[in-house]
């Protein structure tokens, strides 16, 4: 007679390899004797704190030499103690029950309650949909905000970044989108925020209406790196389940420069070489491992919307610029439209979305393009105007722009706690351009 076990008793069963920690430096717990691969969780100390395996080092006569970093502090982790492989990757549970929670970097939940039963555990890591097997990007996903409905349209599906400094109004541009959304779930990851903001953002921007549809993933400033590193995975994760039931869902993101930083810490305390600004060869690879999961797949769809922190407002340091080349469009934020007090402060004219020809007709296509160009037309021939050296009638277009222009940026405009339909910001802008949409 043959006797089956379930795989939980045969796991339990296994014999426990203990290797040693053998130093602790910065960030990095250096550990002997256990056999792990690369992301695997290995457990700590006599409190077992999870660490994840970074880098392995070269093999000593005590055996493997692994450079773990924890999932927790590493306050009171000393030489000596011991250290135990799990054998498994990081897992997170998912499933429909987890709409209305708010959860950690690791999936734990942090709103006083504890998980639902039934949630499925899976890796936290996954591969990106079959490019020939994704769904197409051809219907439009209105977001409540009326430059963007019109002039940087967002598709379901879509993978696009709102790009700008500090202080010019991403983490507002993207809770108005919150509220704005048409989309039915909502999954929302916060990376190095600000604590005092997490709860702001929960009861002022999406406010128990809106949680009740989302999933929120917050890490904030003060969590260990690797948690700061894992949570962007984790609400990724959960987005793939719900998505590949069939739901379309939006991934808001705020932010991916976060992501990167706390990328470089971990590179960097593994022995990574610094490249670019400092930032480790890791970074470059790890956005585009990210980045891929998010968008159309064999079912349902993930239309990601990312924050990008632009450094020293030049946009073409090296995070924003490699997130631009992997995204299907950006949003683009200028301090002088903030400073000038325009909210959303968007500068349309260097915004472009790469599916607006998909997701909008040819009448609207030419509506958004008649703007565009009138808008074009008034900035360049904005110093010529300020002085007073333009001379009415020498252009019809500057002409048109300048009569237009209070129109269109009362147009542009709009109320930080406003939602405009897509069919209202339509209507809109033909009734500004006396058109048709």
């Amino acid at each position: 007679m043959t006797t089956v076990f379930a795989p939980d008793v045969l796991a339990a069963a296994r014999p426990r390899a203990t290797g040693l920690v053998t130093g602790v430096v910065g960030l990095v717990v250096d550990v002997v004797g256990v056999e792990a691969a690369v992301g695997e969780v290995v457990m700590l100390g006599p409190d077992e704190i999870p660490a994840e395996v970074v880098a392995v080092r070269p093999a000593t006569a005590e055996g493997s030499r692994l450079a773990c970093m924890p999932l927790g502090s590493t306050n009171g982790i000393r030489a000596g103690h011991p250290a135990r492989g799990t054998g498994s990757a990081l897992t997170v549970g998912v499933g429909e029950a987890l709409r209305g929670r708010v959860l950690d970097g690791l999936g734990s939940p942090i709103d006083g309650r504890p998980l639902p039963a039934g949630l499925e555990r899976v890796p936290v890591e996954a591969d990106a949909p079959h490019p020939l097997l994704r769904g197409r990007v051809n219907v439009p996903l209105s977001v409540g905000v009326r430059a963007l409905d019109t002039l940087v349209p967002v598709g379901r599906g879509q993978r696009i970044g709102i790009f700008a400094g500090s202080g010019v109004g991403k983490s507002s541009l993207l809770s108005m989108i919150t509220r704005g959304t048409e989309a039915a779930v909502t999954v929302v990851c916060l990376v190095g925020e600000r604590g005092r903001e997490v709860r702001e953002f929960l009861e002022n921007d999406l406010g128990p209406e809106g949680l009740a549809r989302a999933v929120v993933v917050v890490a904030t400033s003060d969590a260990p790196p690797m948690v700061r590193l894992r949570a962007p995975f984790v609400a990724t994760r959960i987005a793939e389940h719900l998505r590949d039931s069939g739901q379309d869902v939006l991934l808001l993101m705020d932010s991916l420069t976060r992501l990167a930083y706390a990328q470089r810490e971990v590179g960097l305390s593994a022995g990574e070489p610094p490249a670019t600004r400092g930032y480790p060869p890791s970074v470059f690879a790890l956005l585009p491992r990210l980045l891929e999961r998010a968008g159309p797949g064999e079912t349902g769809s993930i239309t990601g919307i990312y924050t990008v922190l632009v450094d020293g407002d030049d946009h073409n340091e090296p995070v924003s610029d490699a997130a631009r080349s992997i995204l299907d469009g950006h949003i683009t934020l200028t301090r002088r439209l903030a400073t000038a007090g325009q909210f959303p402060s968007i500068d349309v004219l260097e915004s472009v979305s790469r599916v607006s020809g998909a997701v909008t007709t040819p009448e609207q296509r030419a509506l958004a393009t008649e703007l565009r160009r009138l808008m074009a037309a008034h900035r360049d021939a904005r110093d010529l105007i300020e002085i007073g050296a333009y001379v009415a009638g020498t252009n019809p277009v500057v002409d048109r722009a300048r009569e237009l222009a209070p129109a269109i940026d009362a147009f542009l405009r709009q109320d930080l706690h406003g939602r405009t339909t897509a069919a209202e910001a339509w209507a809109g802008l033909a009734a500004l351009l006396g058109g048709a949409a």
